[in-house]
C-alpha cells in the first residue's frame, strides 16, 4: 500500500471514530459498541469507503497485545489473594459450566469439538469493560455484588490467555484436540515460569535506572520495550504475543513503577483496541445476519438467559444471598469483547466456519446492547429478593442498641472521613457505613466505627440507629444513589436532618427536592475558596473576601447560576 493510500484509511479510521464514539458516549451505551459501529459504517458491508486494510488489521492486533498487558497491570497477587475464593472458585466454575454447556449444544448441533471449544469458551465471557463501566456509573463497584462480578470477571480476563493459545494450536493443525490442548496449558506453565523468574530478577532494577535518568520519555520507552519484547520472545516459542503481554503486567504489577507505567501505557492501548474493534465491526457481514436473523435472535436468548441463570445458581452455591445472586447473574449474562477476538482469530485460522463467526460476532454486540437492561432487571429483581432478606449487611449488627445521639456517615472516603475528624474534635459521636470490604476492614483494625453495610436498605439503617440519630451526612459521589440516600432516609426517620455532598448546583437541587436539610455543592465551595485564596493575594482584605464569598453564597448560589446555567 502506498503512502496516499495509508493516510486515506487512517484519515477515515479516526474520522469515523471521532464522530460515532462520542454518540455512544452521550447515549451512556459502551465506546466498544461505538467503534463497531463506526466499522460498520465505513467498512465494505457499510459505506464502503474503506474496503480492506490489511496495515490497519496489523495495528489492531497492537491493541490485543496492549489489552492483555493492561490487565496483567491490574492482577496484581495481592488483589488475587484477596479474592481468591470468588476468582478461582466461583470465576472457574462459571467458565467451566458455561463453557462447557454452550459447547455441548455447538457440537450437539453439528460442530465439531475444536469448533465447539472454542465457541463455548468464548461466549462463557462477558465484557469487562461494559460491566466496570456500568457498575462505576452506578457507584456499585464496591458493593458486595459488585465485588462478586469484578472477582468473576477478572478469572474470565485470565482464562483469555489459554484460550488464545488453543486457537493458535488449533489453526496450526498440531495433533489431536487434547494434544492441542495439553500443549497449550504446558506451555503456558513453562512460558509463566521463565517469564516470572527472569523479570523478577532483572526488571525492577533496571526499571529503577532508567526512572533514575527522570526522561518521561525513556520510561514510556522502556515499557513498549517491556510489553513488545516480551510478547516478541514468546512468540519465538510458539505462543501467542498477547501471552506475553500479559506475563509482562503481571511482572510489573508488583513493582513500585505500576501506575506510572499505567498512565503511559493508556493511551496506545485505547487508540490501538478501538482500531481493533472497528476492523472487526469492518468484517460484519449485514446481509449474511440478516438472512440468520432467526437463528441469531434464537442465540441472543439462550445467551442470556442461560448464562444468568448458571452463573447465578453458582453464586448461590457459594453461599451468596438470592438477591445478589440473581443480579451478578443478569450483569454477567453478555458476550464479551474478548469473544470478538477469539472468533475472530478462529475465523481467521479456519477453526471456525465464517458464517458461524459472524453470527458470533453479531450476537456478542446484541447482548452487550442489551446489557444496561438486563442489569436494570437484576436490579429490580435484587430489591425484591433483598426485602425479604432479613439479615442486614454483614457487620451493623454490631452497633449496639444503646447507641443514640451520633451521626451516621453514609460513604467513608475522603470526605466521609474528613467529617468524621471534624466530629472527633468536637466530641460528638457518629457510626459510618461504607461498601469497600478493604476500607472497612483497615477502619476497624484502628478502632474507628466503621461498618459494611448499604444505607439505602431499611434494615441496614435500623441497626445503624437512624432513627436515634442527631443527623446523617451522606458523602458519596454518585448523584443518583445520593438522591435516592436522601428519599430512603426521609421515609425511615422524617425528622432526622440530613446533611449532604453534592457534586454541583444541579445535584444540589435534586437533593433539594429529595428532601435534604442541607446541601454543600462540592465544586462551588471548593472554587469559592479558590477564589478567596486568589484574593487574598492580590491585596484584599479577608473581611471583603467573606462578604464577597457570603454575598455568591446567597439564595442558593443565584448570582453564580445565572453567569454559567447548567444543563
Amino acid at each position: 500500500m502506498n503512502g496516499p493510500e495509508f493516510l486515506h484509511d487512517v484519515l477515515v479510521f479516526l474520522v469515523a471514530a471521532v464522530v460515532v464514539v462520542p454518540v455512544f458516549r452521550h447515549l451512556r451505551s459502551s465506546p466498544v459498541l461505538g467503534y463497531l459501529a463506526a466499522g460498520l459504517l465505513i467498512g465494505p458491508h457499510g459505506l464502503a469507503f474503506i474496503r480492506d486494510s490489511q496495515s490497519a488489521h496489523t495495528l489492531a492486533e497492537f491493541g490485543v497485545v496492549f489489552l492483555l498487558f493492561m490487565i496483567g497491570l491490574e492482577l496484581s497477587f495481592a488483589r488475587l489473594r484477596a479474592l481468591r475464593r470468588y476468582v478461582f472458585g466461583l470465576g472457574s466454575l462459571q467458565v467451566a459450566v458455561s463453557g462447557l454447556l454452550i459447547g455441548g449444544i455447538a457440537w450437539t448441533l453439528g460442530s465439531t469439538v475444536e469448533a465447539a471449544s472454542i465457541i463455548g469458551g468464548g461466549l462463557a465471557l462477558s465484557s469487562t469493560a461494559f460491566v466496570l463501566q456500568l457498575l462505576a456509573e452506578r457507584g456499585e463497584r464496591t458493593t458486595r455484588f459488585g465485588q462478586v462480578s469484578f472477582a468473576i470477571l477478572l478469572l474470565q480476563d485470565i482464562a483469555v490467555v489459554p484460550l488464545l493459545i488453543l486457537v493458535i494450536l488449533l489453526g496450526q493443525g498440531e495433533g489431536s484436540f487434547i494434544a492441542a490442548v495439553g500443549g497449550a496449558t504446558i506451555r503456558a506453565a513453562v512460558a509463566l515460569v521463565l517469564v516470572i523468574g527472569v523479570g523478577r530478577l532483572i526488571l525492577r532494577p533496571v526499571y529503577r535506572i532508567i526512572a533514575g535518568a527522570k526522561s518521561s520519555e525513556l520510561f514510556v520507552a522502556m515499557t513498549l520495550l517491556t510489553v513488545l519484547g516480551t510478547g516478541w520472545l514468546l512468540s519465538l516459542g510458539g505462543l501467542s504475543m498477547a501471552l506475553g503481554a500479559f506475563l509482562a503486567g503481571l511482572l510489573l504489577a508488583e513493582t513500585e513503577y505500576r501506575h506510572q507505567v499505567e498512565a503511559d501505557i493508556r493511551p496506545f492501548r485505547g487508540i490501538l483496541l478501538g482500531l481493533f474493534f472497528m476492523t472487526v465491526g469492518m468484517s460484519i457481514d449485514i446481509p449474511l445476519i440478516g438472512a440468520q436473523a432467526g437463528k441469531i435472535a434464537a442465540i441472543l436468548a439462550a445467551l442470556l438467559i442461560g448464562k444468568s441463570i448458571v452463573t447465578a445458581v453458582l453464586c448461590r452455591g457459594f453461599g451468596l444471598p438470592a438477591s445478589v445472586s440473581l443480579r451478578v447473574g443478569m450483569l454477567l449474562s453478555q458476550g464479551g469483547e474478548f469473544g470478538f477476538i477469539l472468533f475472530a482469530s478462529a475465523s481467521a485460522l479456519g477453526v471456525i466456519p465464517a458464517e458461524t463467526a459472524q453470527m458470533l460476532l453479531a450476537v456478542i454486540a446484541l447482548t452487550m446492547a442489551a446489557t444496561p437492561a438486563m442489569a436494570y432487571l437484576g436490579s429490580r429483581g435484587f430489591r425484591v429478593f433483598a426485602a425479604r432478606e432479613e439479615e442486614p449487611s454483614a457487620g451493623v449488627n454490631e452497633i449496639s442498641d444503646d447507641l443514640k445521639d451520633h451521626v451516621l456517615i453514609a460513604g467513608f472516603g475522603r470526605v466521609g472521613q474528613t467529617v468524621a475528624n471534624v466530629l472527633s474534635a468536637g466530641g460528638v459521636p457518629f457510626v459510618a457505613l461504607d461498601l469497600d470490604p478493604d476500607r472497612v476492614a483497615k477502619c476497624r483494625g484502628i478502632g474507628v466505627p466503621v461498618f459494611f453495610g448499604d444505607a439505602s436498605r431499611i434494615e441496614v439503617l435500623k441497626a445503624a440507629g437512624a432513627d436515634r440519630a442527631r443527623g446523617a451526612v451522606i458523602t458519596i459521589d454518585q448523584p443518583d444513589t445520593a438522591s435516592r440516600l436522601v428519599a430512603v432516609l426521609k421515609e425511615y426517620a422524617p425528622d432526622l436532618e440530613i446533611f449532604v455532598r453534592a457534586r454541583d448546583l444541579s445535584h444540589s437541587r435534586q437533593l433539594e427536592v429529595a428532601g435534604a436539610t442541607a446541601v454543600v455543592p462540592e465544586t462551588i465551595e471548593a472554587s469559592l475558596h479558590l477564589g478567596g485564596l486568589v484574593m487574598n493575594s492580590v491585596g484584599a482584605s479577608p473581611d471583603e473576601v467573606a462578604t464577597i464569598i457570603e454575598d455568591l453564597r446567597q439564595n442558593d448560589y443565584e448570582k453564580l447560576s445565572k453567569i454559567v446555567p447548567e444543563r
